[in-house]
């Protein structure tokens, strides 16, 4: 019995086991008070197989860009270009295949370029010129949505993709929503890199101790490209099934996902202080932020007041202080130590 409960008050200590058990909670209330009308105008709740469904499919991208931003993070770096970066590589891929008229295949691959390239220019002003992520990131967040609004002058939308591709975003492949199986391959993907290679324990090392890292002869800068890189592409991905999922390429496509993302990786326990955290966490976060999202949606008293998109931003705003405040506690609390 002591063996037990020493094994449970383990268990609770763990930010996985608390999250998963706030996630159970937060789902069981919305299964509970929540409930939406398909599109036969039936009344259905929130826990049936096909909202389930719906939610997977309209938190992939912002899972995508979670999963990507995992190593930035675990670097003590940051990324908030990604969502811009999502929204430039969308309209790319729309003039690639509508103007340039690419077949969808070339178009698709040149946009996970363009995306690598975007990334490029972090890791080139955060690697190698050592510049702080915060400040690059936070200038390329406008460039890289400034240069959308400038190919689409503000009002093009490139819509009329063909069937095929618009299955990627908007049809089911073996029972799941098709852009489900790519997430469970960047999930697996970005999990083993994180968890399994050298890169990956280069990534904590670096958060860790930076300066102690290039005294030990870790190759930072080679180390800090692949993270940003690595974010770039996976956001032109997260743009290619945004594209498929509404059918549309728009300058604005990704706004605000960079804070979904953010929120998702911290609150799945990566610390923003680096060196700390998981794949595993990060997934959880992403749940947690998936359900609260699509949750809110489908309470009749937030529905009356056409009010579910500010509240989502509101709470999720609100999970990230109180995940920062927990982490930054936490972090005095080892230093005290």
């Amino acid at each position: 019995m002591r063996r037990a409960g020493e094994f449970l008050r383990g268990a609770l200590r763990r930010h996985e086991v608390l999250l998963l058990l706030v996630l159970v909670v937060e789902w069981g209330l919305f299964y509970h008070y929540g409930t939406t009308v398909n599109r036969r105008g039936v009344v259905v709740g929130f826990g049936t197989l096909d909202r389930q469904f719906d939610v997977l499919r309209h938190s992939c991208e912002i899972g995508l860009l979670a999963l990507a931003l995992t190593p930035v993070i675990l670097t003590a770096g940051i990324d908030l270009s990604v969502g811009s970066l999502l929204g430039l590589c969308a309209v790319v891929f729309g003039q690639l295949w509508h103007d340039a008229g690419l077949p969808v295949g070339a178009a698709a691959g040149l946009t996970l370029v363009a995306g690598a390239l975007g990334g490029a220019v972090n890791a080139g002003l955060v690697a190698g010129l050592r510049l702080p992520p915060l400040i690059v990131t936070l200038g390329t967040y406008s460039l890289f949505r400034g240069l959308a609004e400038a190919l689409t002058r503000g009002a093009v939308t490139y819509t009329d993709f063909p069937a095929g591709f618009l299955f990627l975003g908007q049809e089911r492949w073996l029972g799941l929503p098709t852009q489900a199986w790519v997430f469970l391959v960047a999930a697996a993907a970005i999990g083993v890199l994180v968890h399994r290679t050298v890169t990956g324990r280069a990534f904590r090392v670096l958060g860790f101790a930076p300066e102690g890292a290039r005294y030990a002869g870790l190759a930072v800068g080679r180390t800090l490209a692949i993270a940003y890189v690595l974010a770039g592409t996976v956001a032109a991905a997260a743009a290619l099934i945004y594209t498929a999922r509404i059918g549309q390429a728009k300058a604005d496509a990704g706004t605000g996902y960079e804070l979904y993302a953010i929120t998702a990786v911290v609150l799945g326990g990566t610390s923003i202080f680096g060196g700390r955290g998981s794949v595993p966490g990060t997934l959880l976060g992403v749940a947690a932020i998936a359900v609260l999202k699509n949750g809110l949606a489908t309470i009749p008293a937030v529905i009356r007041l056409n009010a579910a998109e500010e509240m989502a931003g509101l709470l999720t705003g609100a999970l990230l202080l109180l995940a920062l405040a927990l982490g930054a506690l936490g972090q005095a609390g080892k230093v005290e130590g």
